[in-house]
């Protein structure tokens, strides 16, 4: 009999052909696009991203041509609770979060995969841009062949368990090469552009977005510098982050820089650029994929946000639930709430959430 696999289809090109992949490799395929989105009919009516109800028609018009079962399966309630409020939370606690790795940790292998289980499931697949295989008895995931695609970066948290169970066919494509398949067997979303947007906040405005949800708790304050001298006014913690030039709102003749941002007196710090290079964070809620922990310290290239560049670093373990992360060089913006991910040449190591920056 067919292994049978789950995959989650987003409506874009990436699931389209993982789905068809998997069907050419002889699998049960079963598509499933996961309905998280709030009930609002702005967001729903959105024409882009991956949880608006376009979306949802073009991953039933893929199951269709594609000829395998299709559902839509409501897991609003648990995105919500896991994704969206840590999210605001957070914000307001003068940090900037990543929704995409609570989506991955909680929702995407978690409860998705709790759900294919059920359906009889053997396993669940994404359109993630990364490879999964086994080595001497183990799980592993390394970057993608495609490293502009490579989405490594918000896999960190998965589980030995997790990545037995996940296929994630992308990872050996180039996303030209997917593109190109795509159309060749006739998906109209083979041309579909990407969503970068965070898929819950329709106009990407993160910080009107949470004004919206908690009005009482957005509240402005100072602008400081670093002795604490008043420079103006700003709009609310949540509109800013660190590094952040544009957008301040205020102008002083020069470029200035969000240095800092203090919850506890409501203050948004500004400096030069040089202010916002650091050496040092200390990192919690780790997860490591080729080891249950590290306790020596070890050498990585570490990335501290999705976008940069993988940096020379050592991992020190401060018992068994930190690590301090010292870095060969300097490097901008290393931000609480961001995700510090750990990198053995292509092989991803782990990974935390960036707790302080010494």
């Amino acid at each position: 009999m067919n292994k049978k696999v789950v995959v989650g289809m987003s409506g874009g090109v990436d699931s389209s052909v993982t789905a068809y992949l998997l069907k050419e490799q002889g699998y049960d395929v079963i598509g499933i696009t996961m309905q998280v989105w709030p009930e609002d009919e702005e967001f729903q009516d959105r024409e882009n991203g991956c949880c608006s109800l376009s979306s949802v028609e073009d991953a039933r018009r893929v199951a269709y041509k594609l000829q395998i079962p299709f559902y839509v399966i409501n897991f609003k309630d648990i995105f919500k609770e896991k994704v969206i409020e840590p999210f605001i939370d957070e914000y307001l606690k003068g940090q900037t979060p990543n929704p995409c790795i609570a989506c991955n940790k909680y929702i995407k292998f978690d409860a998705f995969l709790k759900k294919a289980k059920e359906l009889g499931a053997d396993y669940v697949s994404t359109g993630h841009y990364s490879t999964i295989y086994k080595e001497n008895g183990r799980y592993l995931i390394k970057k993608s062949e495609d490293d502009k695609k490579d989405q490594t970066y918000v896999l960190y948290n998965m589980t030995q368990y997790q990545l037995e169970h996940t296929l994630m066919p992308c990872g050996t494509y180039k996303k030209d090469r997917i593109r190109e398949i795509a159309k060749e067997i006739g998906l109209n979303v083979h041309n579909k552009k990407d969503s970068e947007e965070i898929c819950f906040i329709p106009d990407n405005d993160h910080g009107s977005y949470i004004k919206r949800e908690r009005p009482q708790s957005v509240k402005e304050g100072n602008f400081v510098d670093d002795t604490g001298n008043i420079l103006g006014k700003h709009k609310g913690l949540v509109y800013y982050t660190i590094g952040q030039r544009k957008g301040l709102g205020i102008a002083f003749g020069k470029p200035v820089f969000v240095k800092d941002i203090k919850a506890l007196t409501n203050e948004v710090v500004l400096g030069n650029e040089e202010g916002i290079f650091k050496k040092e964070l200390i990192a919690g809620n780790l997860n490591f994929i080729p080891f249950d922990k590290i306790e020596e310290p070890i050498k990585v290239q570490a990335k501290i946000r999705y976008a940069s560049k993988p940096t020379e670093a050592m991992v020190y373990p401060l018992g068994e639930e930190k690590v301090r992360v010292v870095f060969e060089k300097p490097v901008r913006a290393i931000t609480k709430g961001q995700s510090v991910v750990f990198y053995n040449d292509d092989l991803l190591l782990g990974g935390g959430i960036i707790e302080n920056i010494l």
